[in-house]
């Protein structure tokens, strides 16, 4: 056998990690109330830092951890406006070069996202995900970051705020369809590289379906949670939807402890109740929801 030459040890990577995956950038919501959406992620930590420069969108930040708030009206009339319930619709995703994970990820069968940037706008590219979700590409994100092009600090505001307990992005939980967990496990193996974890390998109090992991590093590595609907619901296709963020920390009941002091209350039932291993928030504005999960990276 032929010894490999420094290239081709570096290439290696490359298979398992096709995209160059460095972990989660930012998720985004979408609302029509900001202002009430903005009131719970304080709750859970997060502080207001910057504001876009042309569009209503708030950024939200912790640690390591952002969050896009966007009540936007689009100007377009073939696009669809945000509801008074915050939606999920977006992850962006670290990369090391966003028009090349683009370009590969297109190849590969995703959908493309049509660009509608407006003046001193970065052209962030985008695919679709699951349901009207997007899948942003960042590589901007080290010494210069996006918000540095799109958004003006609040004055006198800490743009690098301290996690609560360690807060940082541990994965998101997706619900789909009947018998829909093959397709979207092909999805993210094909196009990003996640792969299954086995059923031992289990995290938080809610394990059901399918944890896929994604290919980055392990101080950046998040990971996808896919769940069907029960049994006895027969069709919820149109229900597809990224449902909740799930945030690690070193220390489940120590977080859940801080977080009450903020106001913020816990499921506690016979099925989901807080244990050293996971918690669930209750559910605010009908549709926004944290997991906390243990997860000893800070």
């Amino acid at each position: 056998m032929t010894p490999a030459t420094p290239l081709q040890r570096e290439a290696i990577p490359e298979a398992s990690n096709p995209l160059g995956l460095d972990g989660i950038e930012f998720i985004e919501y979408t609302t029509a109330r900001p202002q009430a959406l903005g009131q719970v992620l304080e709750m859970m930590g997060f502080r207001p830092i910057a504001r876009h420069r042309s569009r209503e969108v708030l950024l939200y930040r912790q640690g390591r951890i952002n969050v896009i708030v966007n009540a936007h009206q689009p100007n377009l009339p073939d696009a669809s406006a945000p509801g008074d319930k915050p939606r999920l619709a977006a992850v962006a995703l670290r990369v090391r070069d966003a028009s090349a994970a683009y370009r590969r990820a297109l190849e590969r069968g995703a959908w493309a996202v049509p660009s509608r940037v407006e003046v001193m706008e970065l052209n962030i590219p985008a695919i679709h995900g699951v349901g009207a979700s997007r899948i942003y590409f960042v590589d901007r994100y080290d010494q210069f970051s996006i918000y540095d092009v799109d958004f003006v600090p609040i004055p006198g505001v800490d743009q690098h705020p301290p996690a609560m307990a360690g807060l940082h992005f541990f994965g998101v939980v997706q619900y789909i369809g009947n018998e829909r967990t093959a397709d979207w496990s092909e999805f993210y193996r094909e196009l990003f590289g996640f792969t299954e974890l086995t059923d031992e390998q289990r995290f938080g109090i809610l394990p059901k379906g399918r944890i896929l992991q994604s290919p980055c590093p392990a101080a950046s590595r998040f990971y996808i949670q896919l769940i069907e609907p029960e049994a006895s619901v027969l069709d919820v296709e149109d229900d597809e939807q990224l449902q909740r963020i799930g945030l690690g920390t070193a220390d489940v009941l120590a977080t859940v402890a801080e977080l009450g002091q903020r106001g913020v209350e816990f499921v506690q039932s016979r099925s989901v109740h807080t244990e050293d291993r996971g918690a669930l928030t209750k559910t605010w504005l009908g549709s926004v929801s944290f997991e906390l999960v243990l997860d000893h990276r800070t």
